[in-house]
């Protein structure tokens, strides 16, 4: 028996990288999954390594930007699964520029993405949990405890050169889930941060001058890290090196179970003991 075992989860982001390994960590606890990502091919392959291992999931493809994706994405798990337990908003990417190079559109993009797609999912599930929350109430006497996860980053707790829109998106984060842990609290939802340190995915592993890009809605968005950026952190980082996927989905999962239901409002930085 898992500890997730009738819980529904939604993870943004899920097809790749850590939020693959929160949707198969979730999923392997129990929990039925609705797994999001930009593109319909990586979010499908995460469904069927799921159901593959026994557990439950479905595809909610698309841009967590898109007009009426959060009306989507909520309503595929109240048909799919009946309801929602779990939201995880991890769904982002990094466009970086000193702030005097950056234009309108790197600054929209990356706030719309990490801050204002978020606010939105949440918005459109609070009608969803509110009414679970007051049937169970008026049924049991007591709520059953739900879970919000928001993704942060260090870049957001204590700035990065370079990265101005990125650590103001992941700062206003941290507002958002202090903010709705008081209006949620009345419906035994817990929300919390988890920020990453430097964790090993398609966009911190390539060197910021090899020429490695991403393609996001068609257009091609250039990632790495500079190598001695990367050396120096590696000296900077406690435990000696940076994290696997499945390590920053451990975080993000002690969110998720029972054990932390008494902890809300909270940020936790996964970084192997980094502070910036």
């Amino acid at each position: 028996m898992g500890k997730l075992d009738g819980r529904v989860a939604l993870v943004t982001g899920s097809g790749r990288g850590i939020g693959r390994e929160i949707a198969l960590k979730l999923a392997a606890d129990g929990a039925s999954v609705v797994v999001n990502d930009l593109d319909d091919a990586p979010a499908k392959e995460t469904v069927a390594a799921i159901e593959a291992a026994g557990g439950q999931a479905v595809a909610c493809s698309g841009s967590v930007t898109a007009e009426g994706f959060a009306e989507r994405f909520v309503q595929t798990a109240v048909d799919e699964f009946g309801g929602i337990d779990i939201i995880v908003n991890n769904a982002g990417y990094t466009w970086d520029s000193v702030v005097q190079k950056m234009t309108d559109e790197q600054w929209d993009a990356i706030l719309d993405v990490h801050l204002k797609a978020p606010f939105k999912i949440l918005r459109a599930a609070q009608p969803v949990i509110a009414a679970a929350a007051k049937a169970e109430v008026a049924a049991d006497g007591r709520a059953r405890c739900r879970k919000v996860v928001n993704i942060s980053s260090i870049a957001g707790l204590g700035g990065n050169a370079g990265q101005v829109n990125y650590a103001a998106a992941k700062a206003g984060v941290t507002g958002l889930t202090r903010t709705l842990s008081k209006e949620w609290g009345r419906y035994n939802v817990t929300v919390n941060t988890v920020a990453f340190g430097w964790i090993k995915t398609r966009l911190t592993e390539a060197s910021a001058h090899g020429g490695a890009t991403i393609e996001v809605e068609g257009k091609e968005i250039a990632v790495g890290v500079n190598p001695a950026l990367q050396a120096a952190m590696e000296q900077m980082i406690p435990l000696g090196r940076g994290g696997e996927p499945h390590e920053a989905a451990g975080a993000v999962y002690l969110f998720c179970i029972p054990e932390s239901d008494y902890i809300s409002g909270e940020t936790v930085t996964c970084g192997g003991g980094i502070r910036i």
